[in-house]
């Protein structure tokens, strides 16, 4: 595949069908100027397009124009692409684990939550670059699609509860598009069970409301603490879906068969594992 420069993106974005609420709004994001890249297989008309973003792959068009040892750089991600990509990547990888995934719609208007005494609830700035960085290797993950924390506080689109110049607990749009906002939020341990949250998305939310889009949020089926999050402030039940997580690239060639069939097996851990004959 070929790696498209930023300038080139915004025309072959305009490609893309509608995005669909939740992770489908990762190409619109990255389009506009969020962390990640775009690859194709051509870069004037392509056949098929890979959007990656913050540990995340969203897969369009036909599978048939990707060779699997193109997508080796995606070892380790989780994929979001139709159910004709599987072949391609069984091929690419060693294994491919499915896991059921949840997308809501923020739907209810909740008011907005008091927050404790000395905590202060409002929108992160270019200043609080060094509050969000202090988080710590934990919270890493929450500012990875705007490119870490410095990209994330400068963004615009996070609140965050403040003490005293410290933050203690950080929603954002995770994913931005142009009709729907994918949430993402996280809680210092130390400060969880205090409302924390519910406060930062409940402002978010607002935020997400007044740009004229809406807010969704999306998480695993196993995840009971989000998806009560999810419910408390305001969300509900849109659709569920499966991605699937890759393991290690095959190193496969181009003139390798891929695979017809394919079976689901469980792994130790319990999960289920998606198996492809060599």
């Amino acid at each position: 595949m070929i790696e498209i420069a930023p300038d080139r993106i915004p025309a072959l974005a305009r490609r893309l069908p509608p995005a669909a609420p939740g992770v489908g709004v990762l190409a619109e994001h990255v389009a506009a100027g969020g962390a990640g890249q775009w690859w194709a297989d051509d870069a004037e008309e392509p056949r098929a397009m890979a959007v990656a973003c913050a540990g995340h792959l969203l897969l369009r068009g036909d599978p048939a124009a990707l060779d699997p040892a193109g997508l080796a750089p995606f070892a380790g991600h989780h994929v979001h692409a139709p159910a004709r990509f599987l072949p391609l990547l069984g091929s690419a990888f060693d294994r491919v684990v499915p896991s059921e995934r949840m997308t809501y719609l923020h739907q209810v208007a909740e008011p907005q939550a008091r927050s404790p005494r000395g905590i202060t609830v409002r929108r992160l700035t270019a200043a609080d670059a060094d509050a969000v960085a202090a988080l710590g290797p934990d919270a890493g993950w929450v500012s990875e699609s705007w490119g870490g924390p410095a990209g994330l506080a400068g963004s615009g689109f996070a609140h965050a509860a403040v003490r005293k110049g410290a933050v203690l607990a950080v929603a954002c749009t995770y994913f931005r598009g142009s009709a729907y906002e994918d949430v993402a939020c996280y809680t210092a341990p130390a400060d969880r069970r205090r409302g924390l949250a519910k406060a930062c998305v409940t402002a978010l939310c607002r935020d997400i409301a007044g740009r004229g889009a809406t807010a969704t949020w999306t998480c695993g089926r196993d995840n009971r603490p989000s998806r009560l999050l999810a419910w408390y402030t305001g969300f509900r039940l849109h659709d569920e879906y499966d991605h699937y997580a890759t393991g290690r690239a095959r190193g496969l060639s181009g003139d390798v068969p891929r695979p017809v069939q394919s079976g689901r097996t469980a792994t130790p851990d319990g999960s289920v594992m998606l198996e492809f004959p060599a």
